[in-house]
């Protein structure tokens, strides 16, 4: 059979399933993604990648990847993620590492470090539901900026970092970043499978792209393929039930998001809808106050928003964060 005779067979199959699913609404819940409301048909984003990775050759068409991608969002799927121990593990160089400035475990008394102690707490008293109201996704934190160059690379490393320290909390360090990953330059480490390979791919479990790192309570998610539709992605069904399966896996986990610029891409607004809370780094003596305001404009809907003042000549313990070189990460 050709590959277009394949096609349009499993096209045929997708418009009998769509025909099911339109006339059992208890099936199709049966059948749904995980976290859809009850007597709810959900709208996940992959239904015909099977079909992809065992029919799709080298050259076939992109006119028809397209048609797959539509038939994507029609159809139910269930999102299953299995056990989530990385089965990988990678080496940090904490010497190069600390050279950059950063914070290490074997430096627990610098400046910085006791920075992040005061900045951290209450955002781990939010994650852990201590702060005296209930922050929905509380433990879902990421770290933006308005514009590239601010520090929030700089910032999003060092606030996983400090609380990896802590006895009681493990953290998952996200790439979030999809277009311009800078983790894995900040640590050392070669770009792999993550986020991206996770939302497109129905073959792949959560462990086999985590990455456990030399730091005891500090896991890696790296960003991953680059993909021409990360926008919808990351705004999907799909990655709602994927973030809340990373925080929720382990009962005292803290996922950190290094994301985009709020006012540099869409990716951005996306991501923090699924946040329970972001940390916005403003650069001091750059970045303008009407800049800040548009990018705050573009969050709708967030419980909890913190600012960071970054990049300073001169730093006071819990009001602003370190200065660091304009050669360092972004």
């Amino acid at each position: 059979m050709s590959l277009i005779e394949q096609a349009a067979k499993r096209l045929a199959e997708l418009q009998r399933s769509e025909a099911e699913i339109n006339g059992a609404t208890s099936q199709a819940e049966s059948d749904g993604l995980a976290g859809a409301p009850r007597g709810q048909v959900p709208t996940p984003d992959a239904v015909v990648r099977e079909f992809n990775a065992r029919n799709v050759e080298p050259g076939f068409s992109d006119a028809l990847r397209v048609t797959d991608d539509h038939a994507r969002i029609a159809s139910g799927t269930r999102a299953t993620w299995g056990d989530s121990t990385p089965r990988q593990s990678v080496e940090i160089d904490l010497q190069r590492l600390k050279a950059r400035g950063f914070i290490t475990p074997d430096v627990k008394d610098s400046q910085i470090a006791h920075e992040f102690r005061v900045i951290k707490r209450p955002i781990i008293r939010n994650a852990q539901g201590r702060s005296g109201a209930t922050i929905r996704n509380g433990n879902l934190v990421m770290v933006t900026s308005s514009l590239p160059g601010e520090g929030k690379t700089f910032t999003a490393a060092n606030l996983a970092l400090s609380m990896a320290m802590e006895f009681d909390t493990t953290v998952l360090l996200v790439d979030g970043d999809v277009a311009r990953p800078s983790l894995p330059d900040v640590f050392g480490i070669p770009e792999s499978p993550g986020l991206m390979d996770l939302l497109t791919r129905d073959d792949l479990d959560i462990s086999q792209v985590l990455l456990q790192t030399n730091i005891e309570r500090l896991v890696f998610l790296p960003a991953g393929l680059r993909h021409r539709h990360a926008t919808e992605l990351l705004a999907s069904e799909k990655m709602g039930a994927l973030s809340r399966e990373l925080a929720s896996r382990y009962r005292n986990r803290i996922v950190i998001f290094d994301s985009p610029p709020l006012l540099a891409t869409a990716e951005a607004p996306a991501l923090a809808a699924q946040m329970g809370q972001i940390v916005m780094v403003v650069a001091a003596d750059a970045t303008p106050r009407k800049t800040v305001s548009h990018a705050l404009a573009t969050i709708e809907r967030c419980e909890v928003v913190l600012m960071a003042l970054n990049k300073t000549a001169k730093s006071e313990i819990g009001m602003y964060y370190g200065y660091y070189s304009d050669d360092g990460p972004r």
